[in-house]
């Protein structure tokens, strides 16, 4: 095995950075606009969307080093420009409202699924289809990494959901400002150390796939899953361990307006149902 795919993988790590970073700022910039700043910000991005499904398509065949890294950065085409239309508001659930803090345990689960339905609903149905679209292909590797990243999100979501110490809002988006009173803080909670056990597993997993890889095509893909999913790991970790990663983009990102702050740390409170 040379160095070459764990290079990718480096080249990975960076991309996840720079991208959330790009998603991050052009979110913020659209909260600090007009009020159709959203809705351009996801029509604008739509030819991203377009070659994320032409380049998955055309990967499909090509089992080559170049043939899986065009299908891994398909799938985060796909994958960056759904992030981009839930942040933007224009893609999330039915409900949009803050819940209460009496509401019982099963009105509070309804409330929150309530409020991302739409967009889990468009993720788990992309992710079928690039399963599908894959079957009997040469190349896995762009519908693994969208499987990928949909189960970690999954799983940060319900961790979320269930409580964790840390929930960083300061990016949170002012079409999103209701989501933090659907979500607990907390020390930990049961679910957490099944979560990185899993993502533990499944890099263990890739890892071992790498080490007996047949070709440098598979070598490349699975150092880049490798990577992709340790990555999941880490921002599980930040969930519950006092680091400060919104420091990670903090430096790119415009200061929001005092107008869009306000109603996501009003949301902020110490209570059983608070963010």
């Amino acid at each position: 095995m040379t160095g070459t795919p764990w290079l990718a993988a480096l080249a990975a790590l960076f991309l996840w950075w720079f991208s959330t970073g790009v998603i991050l700022w052009r979110v913020r910039r659209a909260d600090n606009g007009g009020p159709e700043g959203h809705l351009w910000s996801v029509l604008l991005g739509l030819p991203l969307l377009v070659a994320g499904g032409l380049g998955f398509h055309h990967s499909l065949t090509d089992a080559s080093v170049t043939g899986v890294h065009i299908a891994f950065l398909s799938a985060l085409a796909i994958w960056g420009w759904i992030e981009l239309a839930f942040l933007s508001g224009v893609i999330t659930g039915p409900n949009r409202r803050p819940c209460p803090d009496t509401a019982p345990e099963w009105e509070r689960f309804l409330r929150a699924f309530g409020t991302i339905a739409w967009h889990e609903i468009l993720l788990a149905a992309v992710t079928v289809l690039m399963g599908l679209m894959a079957w009997d292909q040469a190349n896995h590797f762009g519908f693994l990494t969208f499987a990928v990243l949909f189960f970690a999100r999954i799983s940060a979501k319900l961790n979320l959901f269930f409580g964790v110490a840390n929930i960083n809002t300061e990016f949170l988006p002012q079409p999103l400002a209701h989501l933090p009173s659907h979500f607990r803080r907390r020390p930990m909670n049961g679910f957490f150390p099944v979560s990185v056990t899993a993502l533990c597993f499944a890099a263990g997993c890739w890892l071992e796939r790498l080490m007996a890889a047949p070709t440098p095509g598979a070598e490349a893909g699975f150092a880049l899953l490798t990577a992709l999913t340790l990555l999941a790991l880490l921002e599980h970790w930040f969930m519950v361990l006092p680091l400060p990663d919104q420091k990670l983009w903090r430096w790119m990102i415009d200061p929001p307006t005092p107008k869009t702050t306000a109603p996501a740390h009003a949301a902020l409170k110490e209570t059983p149902h608070g963010f």
